[in-house]
């Protein structure tokens, strides 16, 4: 029986006969065989076991009362929390870093009252729960900006989509028989410019991105209208950077060194045009 924190065992107090029954079993005894001159000392006798009765009755119920007060002395000692010294938190209640805070606290409770027999597990537990709370807290007030979760949702977006859906990637011969084409280009516009500038490589770049085209698509019309998109672009691109973008580059001297700068840039573009594009 437990009340208020006290515990007594009613299997430890012991029912003492009475003085009363035992007097009815001296009273149940034949009085015929006893002289009379030996009934003097049964009264005696008698007083003597009532009052040894009374003294073992009264030290069962001050046992009885000590075990109420202070409880069973023998009971187990309380367990100890196993994780008690692991330095991470989330290790030490046993959580993932992932877990929300409602599986933190019903972590946190139920090793709580598992343990709750002992005070320093149960402060290893409140410890734990406490730094994650808090950790928690201040991801909230100082996100971190996931670089990787960005890149990937600016992949899922539709405008990328749409334009990764319009390029494929061909085979590794037809890639370094462009890339040949486009380098030879680029060379004679360094190599040999001219007053009136690299008229005369653009365009043979132009042909050249639209026969790679044709040859990839075998549409004449889609080569024709890809290859010329892909020429107008790359020159307003390839002007674009040059005026306000890219600086001046020392190492090309000579005349219409604007007009060769912007030769190359057009080079690349039609370079990934005419071998990607779908």
């Amino acid at each position: 029986m437990a009340a208020f924190g006290l515990t007594a065992s009613s299997s430890r107090c012991l029912r003492v006969p009475g003085p009363g029954s035992l007097n009815r079993r001296a009273a149940a005894f034949p009085s015929a065989s006893i002289p009379k001159e030996q009934f003097g000392f049964l009264p005696v006798e008698r007083t003597y076991w009532t009052g040894s009765i009374r003294g073992t009755r009264q030290s069962h119920l001050i046992k009885c009362a000590m075990d109420a007060s202070y409880g069973d002395m023998s009971n187990e000692p309380p367990a100890i929390f196993p994780r008690i010294n692991v330095r991470d938190p989330y290790k030490r209640l046993g959580i993932s870093r992932e877990a929300s805070e409602d599986e933190i606290q019903a972590a946190r409770n139920f090793l709580v009252r598992q343990y709750a027999g002992h005070k320093p597990s149960v402060d290893a537990i409140e410890s734990a729960h406490d730094k994650i709370i808090m950790q928690k807290f201040y991801d909230r007030k100082n996100p971190k900006i996931d670089v990787k979760k960005k890149v990937r949702q600016f992949r899922q977006s539709r405008v990328v989509q749409a334009l990764t859906d319009r390029f494929r990637t061909p085979s590794t011969k037809f890639i370094i028989k462009t890339s040949i084409a486009f380098v030879v280009l680029g060379a004679l516009t360094v190599l040999f410019p001219t007053e009136e500038g690299p008229t005369l490589q653009v365009a043979i770049s132009l042909i050249a991105t639209i026969y790679f085209i044709y040859d990839r698509l075998k549409s004449k019309i889609r080569a024709f209208l890809y290859g010329a998109g892909a020429f107008a672009f790359s020159w307003l691109l390839g002007t674009f950077l040059m005026v306000a973008v890219i600086p001046p580059v020392p190492v090309l001297k000579g005349p219409r060194t604007f007009e060769v700068m912007s030769s190359l840039l057009s080079y690349v573009i039609l370079w990934f045009s005419s071998t990607y594009l779908k």
